[in-house]
């Protein structure tokens, strides 16, 4: 009789064990159903705040909303969530790239300026500026009649540069330029007549007549051909 009592007794203390975890969790559930309760109420209290700021200021601006409107645009943004998905991919893509490419930009801009630095060294800058300054002048002292006349006889004048720039044709007139520039206008010998006629007959002036009369001859010819 006694081991049945000590029986009922310990399952009447389990029972009561049970009992005490159960009130314990609906207390726990109780407080977390005020706590949120309290939250809820918060927030509503906040959005109906926020929502009353927003209308006040639309309304001092003078914006009205519709409430279709809005309904389309939420439709929108529901309707392109996978759209926005794949922009924020793309967006996560270029950032990646950039992350990666940027040792390599950096790489590049250094070169570039170590570049832009010697070329100011060598002076293409004050190069360019100067021929700038050319240019100005040119356009300055020219009229636009005479540069059109001048893209007109382009071909013309370019042909002339390029016979002028060949080897032999300037060879020739560098050395003419030497010559000239060797020779003492101050102190010319003068020649009689006499003189002259008989220089004429050396083999330099021999050839230097020949290449005079030879010369005009064919400029002659040249200017009647055309």
């Amino acid at each position: 009789m006694e081991v049945k009592s000590d029986n009922v007794q310990e399952q009447i203390n389990q029972i009561n064990q049970k009992l005490d975890l159960l009130l314990e969790y609906v207390g726990e559930q109780k407080l977390k159903s005020e706590t949120i309760e309290d939250l809820v109420a918060d927030v509503s209290i906040i959005s109906k705040d926020a929502f009353s700021s927003v209308v006040s200021e639309l309304d001092k601006q003078g914006i009205e909303l519709n409430i279709d409107d809005i309904k389309v645009l939420a439709y929108k943004l529901v309707r392109n969530v996978n759209n926005f998905s794949q922009v924020m991919d793309m967006f996560e893509s270029v950032t990646d790239l950039l992350k990666d490419a940027g040792p390599i930009i950096n790489e590049v801009g250094i070169d570039f300026t170590h570049k832009l630095h010697e070329f100011e060294q060598k002076g293409y800058f004050e190069f360019f500026k100067e021929l700038a300054n050319i240019m100005d002048n040119i356009i300055s002292s020219y009229p636009p009649e005479e540069v059109r006349a001048l893209s007109d006889n382009i071909v013309t004048i370019l042909d002339t540069v390029r016979n002028i720039t060949q080897p032999d044709m300037l060879h020739a007139i560098n050395n003419a330029v030497n010559i000239f520039k060797n020779l003492d206008t101050n102190d010319l010998k003068e020649y009689s007549l006499w003189k002259a006629f008989r220089e004429m007959n050396t083999p330099e002036m021999k050839r230097g007549i020949g290449f005079m009369i030879t010369f005009l001859k064919n400029l002659s010819k040249e200017s009647i051909n055309k």
